[in-house]
């Protein structure tokens, strides 16, 4: 529907019959989950990455519709900003060389993507945030040319009701007024998909959302916006504050943002579909012509497709979703806590590591949920964001019982996280060699302390230390690390100079 969106604007009615199909779409899947429709465990596990374009000079190419065409890929898609893109993987199933035949995947699309590119000077990057990018760059004349995009910036805009005022601390300050959502367009992430069966869909999103934190910790590579250095994974906060339909008012008000954390764990899925619509009113009121329970009655599956367009448009870092493939409806968890890059291996290391944990943590007969209070990982989400692998976490004590002790998150996943990510893809069946060779990446990451953002930071000063000034040392710092990717070396092992 978001693609035959055109921006016309709404009236009170459609308004008023999308949340009342929003009410049925919402019986509709608590019929599916009653009468247990879902799809049988399948192990399947998806990726999509966000991907930037950068000219031989380091700065940002604002031709996505060309490379796009070059590319000729159904895999490679638009993005919000005239300068992304993004990929799809199809889904695999987590077993055996899963994640060398991802890594496999990855390189010779990006390869083939990337020499298209370069052939109209607009080479594709994995980082969170490109560096380069200026205030003047993410303005809405650099939107994509495809109708939602400019329609969902009409009503973001129109439902905040002024402009957008970006206010974000850190080693830096930004501040930056915007009448437009462009900013968001900045933000690039690598999105990890697991789809689960309704009785384990709880324990995988709680215990996802407990891995957030360390997730950014470790992946961190988004710590310049407009050319200020502000938190080591700053995209959070960005995508949060360009998004935002509150004005300073709702805010006080306590009124929850639509990038948001949550607020509690959850112990069955429709929980948060219906927090979705309760909390959230709709920015994209497009009906389809789908009745759900006419569907349903009829002894179909539905769509729900209202539900999942409104979905699309509340911001969780874990995402619930439901789809239908083959006629059979399922759930996935969408994990979208990390940035993209450095390189691919490091992208698969990330994601090795995720699905490790995650499955570990799910299957604790005493679950971290339980133990660590749900303010507590919000609040390590947000430590992980302002320092990266440098954060101190909160994390459950095994000493002691109930209580939850600080602990530095390189040592916490070096000591503890990383056997149960290892236990966790032995459990899912993944190869040995697979599982040594990537979480031997993350091993490596906590031992150097070194990651995407940390490197940044490091050869950026490296360069102001040779007399360059901020824009040129930014612009430097860019292009070596578009050499860096290409080698396919993992970051921790980059040299700064």
């Amino acid at each position: 529907m978001g693609e035959k969106a055109v921006a016309g604007g709404f009236d009170l009615s459609d308004r008023h019959r999308y949340r009342q199909r929003l009410r049925e779409c919402l019986a509709g899947l608590e019929r599916l989950l009653e009468e247990k429709r879902f799809d049988r465990p399948q192990n399947l596990m998806g990726l999509e990455i966000e991907l930037n374009l950068v000219g031989g000079d380091g700065m940002p190419r604002m031709m996505n519709s060309e490379v796009l065409e070059r590319i000729a890929s159904p895999d490679f898609q638009t993005e919000l900003a005239q300068f992304n893109l993004e990929v799809n993987i199809a889904p695999h199933r987590l077993a055996d060389r899963v994640l060398d035949q991802l890594a496999e995947e990855l390189r010779t699309g990006l390869w083939y993507a990337d020499r298209q590119a370069r052939e109209v000077d607009a080479g594709i990057v994995m980082i969170g945030i490109l560096p380069t990018l200026t205030a003047a760059d993410l303005v809405s004349a650099n939107l994509s040319e495809v109708d939602r995009y400019h329609l969902l910036n009409q009503q973001i805009l129109a439902a905040r009701g002024e402009a957008i005022r970006l206010d974000m601390r850190g080693v830096e300050e930004l501040t930056y007024t915007t009448g437009s959502i462009a900013p968001e367009a900045a933000c690039t992430s690598v999105q990890l998909h697991l789809q689960v069966t309704p009785g384990r869909f709880a324990d995988v999103w709680n215990a996802s959302q407990a891995a957030a934190a360390v997730q950014v910790a470790l992946g961190a590579n988004a710590p310049f916006v407009f050319g200020r250095e502000l938190l080591r994974e700053s995209r959070p906060e960005l995508f949060l504050q360009a998004t935002d339909t509150r004005p300073p008012e709702l805010r006080a008000q306590g009124v929850r943002p639509r990038a948001w954390f949550g607020e509690r764990w959850v112990t069955e899925p429709l929980e948060l579909f219906e927090e979705n619509i309760r909390y959230f009113p709709a920015l994209l009121p497009l009906c389809s012509d789908q009745e759900p329970l006419q569907v349903l009655d009829a002894g179909g599956v539905p769509e729900l497709s209202e539900l999942v367009l409104h979905n699309g448009t509340v911001y969780r870092w874990n995402r619930p979703v439901y789809d239908v493939a083959g006629g059979v409806p399922h759930l996935r968890v969408e994990n979208r806590v990390l940035p993209a890059g450095p390189t691919v291996t490091d992208v698969v290391a990330n994601a090795a590591f995720y699905y490790g944990l995650v499955r570990s943590l799910a299957d604790e007969q005493r679950p971290v949920w339980g133990r660590l209070p749900f303010d507590g990982a919000a609040a390590n989400f947000a430590a992980a964001c302002r320092d990266g692998i440098d954060a101190t976490l909160v994390w459950p004590g095994r000493r002691r019982l109930g209580g939850v002790a600080r602990v530095p998150a390189a040592r916490l996943v070096r000591d503890e996280l990383l056997p149960m990510a290892a236990a966790g893809l032995d459990a899912w069946g993944v190869d040995p060699a697979d599982r040594d060779r990537y979480l031997g990446v993350i091993e490596g990451r906590c031992r150097r302390r070194v990651n995407g953002a940390s490197w940044q930071s490091a050869a950026y000063h490296r360069a102001l230390d040779r007399g360059l000034d901020r824009g040129a040392a930014l612009a430097e710092m860019t292009r070596r690390y578009v050499e860096l990717t290409r080698t396919e070396e993992p970051v921790h092992s980059w040299p700064v100079d």
